[in-house]
């Protein structure tokens, strides 16, 4: 049976091709290669409290127009003068109404890290993230089989990018250690199904190594969600999708980290 994840992977294979056919990887390196030094995504997620990775995020497969007054900057500043430590921006159009000029926008304009968040199959998408003014990229261990979690990982840090490596099923956390990540998204939405339950980071938490940064992605909605969180272990939390849908954003990322005004 064929999931969303397996269409939205088939689908950036072509797209990667397309993109690749037009401007060669070669002349995508070279723009990447007279851009400043990266910020330093996970360092901003490695405090004492609890973190957040806000994300700019207009759509998705299972929900469809999150936000219909969206405007990429102005959320992204949103999200900057109310405490995010990062931002995380989709990238893909297809299925998520992306774009990776978003994240170059915004990147130009906040202080904060960015990460692209994608489907990265391809050497191509991080040359292309690096060139966009990305400081991280995210990998998602699922749809990485064999030798291609390793040796995309290791080309994101030989561009100088951070990298969040994202795993969802339990068995995929020895490849992730192994590939040396030190920053790890446990990520409670099942990219097939999209069930959503934060419970599945705190069953995963204990098996993260205490020298690595952990990620909670999906499913975070209250400041009671962060505290559970914290309490298990967990350093960050990406959150998008409840941000996204709130009629001030700025308020509902106060109240995300209990703060009241």
């Amino acid at each position: 049976m064929t999931t969303i994840l397996d269409t939205i992977v088939a689908a950036k294979r072509v797209e990667v091709a397309a993109t690749r056919s037009r401007e060669p990887l070669a002349d995508v390196l070279r723009r990447a290669e007279s851009l400043r030094p990266v910020r330093d995504f996970e360092g901003a997620l490695r405090k004492s409290d609890i973190q957040i990775i806000a994300e700019v995020k207009k759509a998705s497969p299972s929900a469809g127009v999150i936000r219909q007054d969206f405007d990429p900057l102005a959320i992204a500043c949103t999200y900057e003068r109310h405490g995010a430590a990062c931002i995380s921006v989709l990238t893909d159009r297809q299925f998520f109404q992306g774009d990776l000029h978003y994240l170059s926008t915004i990147r130009n304009n906040v202080s904060l890290p960015v990460l692209r968040k994608d489907f990265v199959i391809d050497v191509y998408q991080l040359a292309e993230a690096r060139a966009a003014g990305a400081d991280a990229v995210l990998l998602i261990a699922e749809i990485l089989p064999g030798n291609a979690l390793t040796e995309l990982y290791d080309q994101a840090r030989s561009l100088g990018l951070g990298v969040l490596v994202e795993l969802h099923d339990a068995d995929q956390m020895p490849r992730v250690i192994d590939c040396g990540a030190t920053l790890i998204g446990i990520n409670n939405r099942d990219l097939r199904t999209f069930e959503t339950r934060i419970e599945h980071t705190l069953d995963l938490a204990e098996r993260v190594p205490n020298n690595c940064c952990l990620v909670s992605e999906s499913g975070i909605r209250s400041h009671s969600d962060l505290q559970k969180l914290q309490q298990s272990g967990v350093d960050a939390v990406l959150v998008g999708e409840s941000l996204m849908r709130a009629p001030d954003i700025g308020i509902a990322l106060d109240e995300l980290q209990g703060i009241r005004r």
